[in-house]
């Protein structure tokens, strides 16, 4: 098949089986969904996991003519016909990745067997016209911040409502990596075109097992747009998480695995 972009994205992959694409929020690369995805595939052998950077993001290129969603989306069905082709496999998203992984679904709506979302942004794509709650920090620690730098300081406690030692340690190896290495130049390009040109939700709804976790305390892309979404995706289980933000994966990570392997196992069920 001819290739929509010019661009090869930088791909981690782990163990054998069944695909898995996992697509990582705006600015952090792939080790956010690394981090939170490989505990849960630790006891369930039979998956392969496919973590890319998106384009800009991490390791992966964003030449000029990666110049809005449009072209990033592009890249990643790149990234499907080369590493995955026509085999069935599931999708995950956090944040942006997730409006990716809608879109992505809605194009292979028999290839997607499984569709799950991590704090997505929901029908309002530009976060001036979502409904968010206030910022609120549940579990401060301002001794933690204290101790460490700055810039660390500041990034973590922009979306931290749990600080804690395990989160913020979380947060620098999973989420602060990504920040650092990410091309600002190529982002801010993309950014001017973020809308997808096609609603991911203008085709024929979603009807695999599907999963959507919100933060109630998430105040980048809340959890009432998300909602919203519902009557596309008639197989979905929504949760709202209490004591969760935009990082819900690392402040609520017990049960963030719990609701990630009973949708795995729906999946599964499907044969």
């Amino acid at each position: 098949m001819a290739r929509r972009t010019p661009v090869t994205l930088n791909v981690v992959e782990h163990g054998t089986g069944v695909p898995v694409l996992a697509l990582h929020g705006w600015t952090p690369d792939h080790r956010l969904m690394l981090g939170c995805l490989e505990p849960v595939f630790a006891g369930r052998p039979g998956y392969r996991r496919l973590y890319p950077d998106l384009p800009g993001m991490g390791e992966s290129p964003a030449p000029p003519e990666i110049a809005g969603s449009d072209d990033v989306l592009d890249a990643v069905q790149d990234l499907v016909d080369d590493r995955i082709g026509d085999a069935p496999f599931l999708l995950l998203g956090e944040s942006y990745g997730g409006y990716l992984a809608r879109a992505l679904a809605n194009s292979r709506p028999d290839q997607v067997r499984g569709l799950a979302l991590i704090c997505p942004m929901g029908t309002a794509v530009e976060k001036a016209d979502r409904r968010l709650p206030q910022p609120q920090v549940l579990r401060p620690d301002p001794d933690l911040l204290a101790s460490v730098d700055a810039r660390t300081a500041t990034e973590f406690a922009d979306l931290a409502v749990v600080q804690s030692p395990e989160t913020l340690r979380r947060f620098r190896e999973e989420i602060l990596t990504g920040l650092d290495v990410a091309d600002t130049t190529a982002m801010a390009r993309i950014r001017q075109r973020w809308t997808l040109s096609e609603d991911p939700e203008g085709g024929e709804p979603f009807t695999r097992p599907t999963l959507v976790l919100t933060g109630r305390q998430d105040h980048s892309t809340g959890y009432l747009d998300q909602f919203a979404l519902l009557p596309h995706y008639p197989r979905a289980t929504f949760a709202v998480l209490d004591v969760a933000g935009h990082n819900l994966q690392i402040e609520q990570p017990v049960l963030f695995d719990a609701l990630v392997g009973e949708w795995l196992d729906r999946v599964a069920a499907e044969g």
